[in-house]
């Protein structure tokens, strides 16, 4: 999504020169705050655009995801280790199994 004109690369950087925030056609009528033509209130409007104000949600997005593969990853660490576990147990059961066969064999 580098492609220019967008958010993370605008075609200039002077914000008088930008053209004005449009509402898409998929957003609900009203939800979008109508453009003044004061000088002042562009320059105060004109960092809040509908990009910057889902920042937070995306970044809680990102937040969440992180969080989910983290729990992921430590569910794999418990299995791995409830498996390494498992497996000692059944090492040992076999050379009981073993011996208790050998001294059958010998008596």
């Amino acid at each position: 999504m580098n492609t220019p004109g967008t958010i993370d690369r605008p075609l200039t950087h002077d914000p008088k020169k930008q053209a004005p925030m449009k509402p898409s056609p998929s957003e609900p009528a009203g939800s979008v705050i109508p453009d003044f033509t004061t000088s002042s209130a562009n320059t105060l409007r004109q960092n809040r655009t509908r990009e910057m104000q889902l920042i937070p949600e995306a970044m809680a997005r990102a937040h969440m995801r992180e969080r989910l593969h983290e729990a992921e990853r430590e569910r794999r660490a418990v299995r791995l280790a409830m498996a390494r576990r498992m497996q000692r147990r059944a090492e040992r059961a076999s050379l009981r199994a073993r011996r208790a066969l050998a001294m059958a064999v010998m008596q």
